[in-house]
């Protein structure tokens, strides 16, 4: 499936992941590369992009209207789907990917194809951790909580200290823009910033690449068209981790 408009898909099952996540699956599968994003279409509410956890599923964070009226859903209840868009992750070789949260989310499709050989997945206490168990059984699966709950006692960007770099050909990265920033920090440092590829989520209006909601300073890439996922070299001296839009086009920070 490749749409311009929504097509009106049905919701088979909600699975509640974590107490703040929450998997919809749904009746169609979608064509898409790990790291492709769809546009949602919550019927009398908004449309906003999200990541693919599967070709017929979309793993959802309760943070705000839309969201909380999908939160809201029950199966059977149908929203619109159209895309895939954006370029996703392109990995070949050894890779390791770096989530924090539901950042674990458009990363799973490549845990699903094989192609993840060490996974660091982060969240803020135990029960927060996404997919933790599907990973366990694809790849080697190292974990840190903010509470010490499971894992290291510590941020999921302190585990890279126990991984050799050089091991790797690409470093995937999704879930806070902080933490991004940390892990971009992390392989600047190292000398292999061009290895991230970094999943980025800003304000989209259309997501074609046609309104500019989402363009980024200072090269004006757009995150619908030219990502959601960036190379760490594009992202040094970006906006990144320093601001973003919100639906006037102002700057808040992030």
């Amino acid at each position: 499936m490749h749409e311009q408009m929504p097509v009106g898909v049905t919701i088979t099952e909600i699975v509640k992941e974590t107490p703040s996540i929450r998997t919809f699956v749904f009746d169609r599968e979608v064509a898409a590369r790990p790291g492709q994003f769809v546009m949602v279409w919550v019927p009398g509410v908004d449309e906003i992009p999200m990541a693919l956890s599967s070709p017929s599923s979309i793993t959802v964070q309760k943070v705000g209207d839309a969201t909380a009226a999908l939160f809201a859903m029950h199966e059977g209840d149908r929203i619109g789907i159209r895309g895939p868009y954006g370029n996703g992750f392109a990995v070949s070789g050894r890779t390791l990917t770096v989530a924090g949260g539901v950042g674990a989310s458009p990363l799973l499709p490549l845990v699903t194809a094989g192609q993840v050989d060490t996974f660091l997945l982060g969240a803020r206490t135990a029960s927060e951790l996404l997919f933790a168990d599907r990973i366990r059984d694809a790849a080697t699966l190292m974990i840190a909580t903010d509470d010490g709950t499971a894992g290291h006692h510590g941020f999921v960007t302190q585990l890279m200290s126990r991984v050799d770099l050089a091991d790797f050909n690409h470093v995937c990265v999704c879930g806070p823009e902080v933490m991004m920033a940390a892990v971009l920090a992390v392989l600047d440092r190292e000398g292999c910033v061009e290895r991230g590829q970094f999943s980025l989520h800003r304000y989209m209006k259309c997501g074609v690449g046609l309104c500019g909601s989402c363009c980024t300073d200072p090269h004006g890439l757009r995150v619908c068209r030219d990502g959601p996922v960036f190379s760490g070299d594009i992202l040094l001296g970006s906006e990144f981790a320093r601001y973003a839009r919100d639906a006037s086009g102002s700057r808040h920070r992030v």
